[in-house]
């Protein structure tokens, strides 16, 4: 039961900070694509790398959290 717990917490917390970072990350391209538009070019592997990297972070927590379930039972 308490393994339960804390891979709902592991997934909850470990949400959180790449959704945030994903939310900043596509308001700022798209104001640097609204300002500039010729520059979507250089904006954009920038862009996709940093998403990328923010997403892992979500994936490590899914991963830590399926690890507390599965082995801590």
């Amino acid at each position: 039961m308490d393994s339960n717990l804390a891979a709902g917490l592991a997934m909850g917390l470990g949400a959180i900070g790449p959704g945030i970072g994903l939310g900043i990350a596509v308001s700022k391209a798209m104001e640097a694509l609204g300002r500039n538009p010729e520059a979507s070019g250089a904006i954009f592997v920038p862009y996709i790398l940093g998403i990328a990297l923010a997403e892992a972070i979500g994936i490590y927590a899914l991963v830590v959290s399926l690890l507390l379930i599965f082995v801590a039972a």
